[in-house]
């Protein structure tokens, strides 16, 4: 059941489906939009915990009548909480290319006490306005259909996470956003014009902007020793999840509902549904090998800390100089997991965690 429940085929899928999921991807995209990235993607959270919060309890009580057992927890699971209602690669995304499409098309809209770039704004909801809306929707599909196409040929990585990036970098391509951007410090990976508050200058060479000249992903969340201490902690909670629970993905749910008080504007709330997941995974791998429970839980550390690390250096590379939210937690999913799935496929790793190869 693990296995296959991100696993959404493509080739082959009868006409009606297809429609089906075409017109629901067009509404959750714009669904997105509407409350805007990270608040759809704390949905993604909740979600995913009900779906496996029901699959833990059936398959402690067993099958209900005339459902198999843990169908109905992987139905809500994969159908709504990865699907085309909460999906990222569709509700998320959607909210991120709207986030940049308002950053060109309406910078009236920015709130005050915003130093980024406006269309890094995914805490924004855009609520009822149309044309924004309509950028919603059409990533929406799009991520549908790259995420349909990868799983179907059976790209080794997490065709989800993969998704959400690529449409991010569509989103910068298609609305005139440079992919990188201007590098500020001494090098790409340099965070130390953030420290020193330094600001950009305007594009035509003028005067200061208001903009940050380096705008990191998480102002609370960049230093390589606290991003690898919350790497270990995130991982290993992660990985007692799933030895306790059997459930990959109830740490990572956890992990984006907390999201909320970020959302609300609590400070120095950690990003973490990348470490949990990770950490779950590297349990996962190190169970069949190993067989320990206490050596499993410090792979999960491990594997946590080297998840939060690739986010890190993901955001320094992509996010901190263009204009955009390219998705840190996602590259570092895509990245990690691609290994892994690699891994796997040339036969050093017992499995790949929860990939369908």
């Amino acid at each position: 059941m693990v296995q296959t429940l991100l696993q959404i085929p493509v080739i082959g899928m009868e006409t009606d489906a297809f429609v089906l999921l075409l017109i629901t991807a067009l509404a959750g995209g714009a669904f997105g939009a509407a409350l805007g990235a990270l608040p759809s993607f704390v949905f993604t959270g909740f979600v995913v915990f009900l779906g496996e919060g029901i699959a833990i309890l059936q398959r402690e009580v067993g099958a209900v009548e005339g459902i198999p057992a843990a169908e109905l927890g992987a139905g809500i699971t994969g159908t709504i909480g990865f699907g085309a209602v909460t999906g990222p690669h569709i509700a998320f995304a959607g909210g991120v290319a709207a986030t940049a499409y308002a950053g060109r098309r309406y910078p009236e809209m920015e709130p005050a006490g915003w130093d980024y770039h406006f269309g890094k704004n995914i805490l924004y909801a855009f609520g009822t306005k149309p044309d924004i809306l309509a950028v919603g929707a059409i990533f929406g599909v799009v991520g549908m259909l790259i995420t349909q196409v990868l799983n179907g040929i059976g790209f080794p990585t997490d065709n989800i996470a993969l998704s959400v990036v690529a449409t991010a970098f569509l989103a910068r391509l298609a609305f005139g956003y440079p992919l990188v951007g201007k590098v500020a410090g001494s090098s790409i990976l340099d965070m130390s014009p953030f420290e020193r508050e330094e600001k950009r200058m305007a594009a035509d060479g003028g005067t200061e902007t208001d903009r940050l000249a380096t705008e990191p992903w998480l102002p609370h969340q960049y230093e390589w020793s606290g991003v690898a201490t919350i790497g270990v902690i995130g991982g290993i909670l992660g990985g007692y999840i799933w030895l306790e629970t059997g459930s990959i993905f109830l740490g990572y749910a956890i992990s984006a509902m907390s999201l909320l008080f970020l959302n609300l504007g609590v400070e120095k709330i950690p990003v973490t549904h990348h470490i949990t997941l990770l950490g779950a995974v590297g349990a996962i791998i190190a169970m069949p090998a190993l067989g320990s429970e206490p050596v499993a839980l410090l792979v999960a550390g491990v594997f946590g800390a080297i998840s939060g690390l690739l986010a890190e250096v993901s955001q320094r590379i992509f996010y901190s100089h263009s204009g955009t939210h390219v998705d840190p937690p996602a590259m570092a999913i895509t990245e990690f997991m691609f290994v892994l799935g690699v891994l796997y496929l040339v036969g050093l790793l017992p499995n790949a965690g929860y990939l369908a190869l």
